[in-house]
């Protein structure tokens, strides 16, 4: 392992707005449905579901969003976040590419999941909710979640997805240290986990069964909002504090990247640490390439198809304009928990319609083989998720060392994984495998979606 330079930003440095950059597209995201009218979304249609607040941030078009001064205070506990130059990493693989990491694994939860859920307690406490309602795919959301309830004196029910539930016990472990009630989903709490038990007892349910049942008791208890740890424009909004840190970091180390890359569930680390870059390729021609990185057993940018789709498994949620291999597609159950998510954010998929960004899919092996030479090089061992923004990083840097160029390649480490040893294990053990999802069944799944807004 080598000796890494960190670039530490000044606290006084830290952002006091965050940036939307829909105010800076050229061809805005289509809008939300309403499920039943098939008609545009309208504000106060959300606001059974979220805070006030967050909805007029969700259909803000500024291009600036003060950050209130009781989340930075809050933010100030592990922000600003390092920016670490890999020279390990780039010694290990005898590249000329520069390679930079932003250490969102730092926070108390251990992720970058922290930036929105302390925002989204914030605004729901000054509104006066009591109850909050969420859903977790490997736990990093709702462990985020959970002390940012505490804080601020929220109960929290946190449904997550059965595998990860079985897989990844420490972190349920550490919801419940914080205070929150966590069940397996599908569970027996909730109308749409009863119907989905009942149809296939041995499910390992997925993101959108947990955000079916999180977002019906949100609906049917009183005094409770929902919360999402991505996907939507307000969580994007908030994740922007990395990139934008990041920005001001490069800047002290006299570089910029040429490339940023971000692994991808939703999209909330891939857009946090890339929008704010991006607005410079909108705006004064720089030529960054951004690239998301998600698993090739669920691989929405890669090989879905752009259709409005729910958000849920049920179909309880407004109608998005996604990529998506449809609203039930059942993803294979691999270790990276937070990127089973069968549907991209509406931003993120309008940019890749426009081909502002691109997006790579790779196999669980050559992930956590990429985390095992960054854990070695580096001294940190990533989250499952994390490893496929370290595989993407791996893959340019090596082509950088055959055309003979320098690049400087910037990923986003949204993790650590020490508490997902037991698939660390699993993969040293020889005993994980690699899903590929066959054609005929991401075709048949996005059918079902042909019949949505007929």
């Amino acid at each position: 392992m080598k000796t890494t330079k960190k670039i530490l930003l000044p606290e006084s440095e830290m952002p006091r707005q965050w940036y939307n950059i829909i105010a800076d597209m050229p061809i805005k995201p289509l809008p939300m449905l309403h499920p039943a009218t098939k008609e545009p979304l309208k504000p106060e249609e959300m606001e059974g579901l979220f805070a006030k607040e967050l909805v007029e941030q969700e259909f803000s078009t500024e291009r600036y969003i003060d950050i209130p001064e009781e989340v930075r205070t809050l933010f100030k506990i592990y922000r600003p976040s390092p920016l670490v130059r890999a020279s390990g990493l780039e010694k290990a693989l005898d590249t000329p590419a520069k390679i930079y990491f932003k250490n969102e694994s730092v926070s108390p939860v251990g992720s970058h999941k922290l930036n929105s859920a302390i925002p989204q307690a914030y605004f729901n406490k000054i509104q006066g909710v009591k109850h909050i309602t969420t859903e977790t795919g490997a736990g990093q959301w709702g462990s985020a979640m959970s002390i940012a309830c505490r804080h601020f004196g929220l109960d929290l029910q946190v449904f997550m997805v059965k595998i990860s539930y079985e897989q990844k016990p420490y972190r349920k472990f550490v919801m419940n240290t914080y205070g929150a009630d966590v069940v397996s989903s599908p569970s027996t709490l909730t109308q749409a986990g009863r119907a989905l038990l009942a149809e296939n007892p041995n499910t390992n349910g997925s993101l959108g069964a947990a955000i079916s049942e999180a977002v019906e008791m949100a609906m049917t208890k009183p005094d409770t909002k929902y919360t999402l740890g991505s996907v939507l424009n307000h969580v994007i909004l908030h994740q922007s504090i990395i990139g934008l840190e990041a920005e001001r970091q490069m800047e002290m180390a006299d570089d910029y990247p040429d490339i940023v890359i971000g692994c991808f569930g939703g999209g909330s680390n891939f857009c946090g640490i890339s929008f704010p870059f991006l607005r410079h390729n909108l705006n004064s021609g720089k030529k960054t390439r951004f690239i998301a990185a998600e698993p090739a057993s669920c691989p929405k940018l890669t090989r879905g198809r752009f259709e409005y789709d729910f958000g849920d498994q049920i179909g309880m949620t407004p109608l998005i304009p996604m990529f998506t291999l449809g609203h039930d597609f059942q993803p294979a159950s691999i270790h990276a928990g937070g990127l089973r998510y069968h549907g991209a954010g509406a931003i993120v998929s309008e940019l890749q319609r426009e081909g502002l960004i691109e997006a790579m899919d790779i196999h669980q092996s050559e992930t956590f083989r990429a985390g095992i030479l960054f854990a070695q090089a580096e001294g940190i061992i990533p989250a499952p998720e994390s490893t496929h923004a370290i595989a993407a990083t791996i893959r340019e840097a090596l082509k950088a060392k055959e055309e003979g160029v320098e690049k400087v390649i910037l990923f986003n480490l949204s993790g650590h994984g020490l508490i997902d040893m037991a698939s660390y294990d699993k993969f040293l053990l020889g005993e994980l495998s690699d899903f590929s999802v066959p054609d005929e069944d991401i075709a048949a799944s996005i059918a079902k979606l042909d019949k949505l807004i007929k």
